[in-house]
């Protein structure tokens, strides 16, 4: 199998994580979510430089969410992309580590990050994103389970707002995909949607 990276971005909920162990399984590759890379780089990250890498810590959903608006959050989730993108590189550019490829999955995998680096062009990079724009899926999500926390640690006054945030990520997550030219795939959360994820990577499905 040649070296290839899979970089699968997307609104929360989208299934990231799951593609992401289907994909591993498949082709035996390693795979790593942005979320776990967050928590690698934060003991040593400069807290001026990379803010968005700490602005939550030690704050409960509740106070998170009051503190700020949706859009403020959603912003906050892109700005978090850059910030923790030099470790994504990291990954992208060593020789050593990851020698046939690898998998790394999650909300801070941005369309203007990939593209500004043109990896599409110089290295063998499958980049994928993903999202749900049906709201009242999303509301079922993050009342059930939370997004921020489990949804039973904070109060629902504030999980319209969680909602919001997360719609609005996602609406912009899908304008910047097609500003670039890059794959987005609107999941319906039922069994297509690894059958469309798998067309558009123009991959055969993976054996489940």
């Amino acid at each position: 199998m040649n070296k290839i990276f899979y970089l699968i971005g997307g609104a929360p909920t989208t299934g990231k994580s799951t593609v992401a162990k289907l994909l591993a399984k498949e082709f035996s590759l390693p795979w790593i979510s942005t979320d776990q890379l967050r928590e690698i780089v934060k003991p040593y990250g400069d807290k001026n430089r990379f803010p968005t890498l700490y602005d939550t810590t030690n704050l409960t959903a509740e106070e998170f969410l009051s503190m700020y608006s949706a859009e403020q959050i959603a912003e906050m989730g892109f700005k978090q992309g850059d910030d923790v993108w030099p470790a994504v590189k990291g990954l992208l550019n060593n020789k050593s580590d990851w020698q046939r490829g690898g998998i790394v999955e999650g909300v801070n995998i941005l369309p203007h990050l990939v593209a500004e680096e043109n990896y599409v062009n110089k290295e063998k990079v499958k980049p994928i994103f993903l999202v749900d724009l049906d709201k009242e899926r999303m509301s079922q999500v993050v009342y059930t389970r939370g997004l921020y926390d489990d949804a039973d640690k904070y109060s629902d006054d504030v999980k319209d707002k969680e909602v919001e945030w997360a719609m609005i990520f996602a609406q912009r997550l899908k304008k910047e995909a097609e500003k670039y030219g890059f794959p987005c795939v609107e999941i319906s959360k039922t069994e297509s949607d690894i059958d469309a994820i798998m067309r558009v990577l123009k991959l055969p499905d993976p054996k489940l």
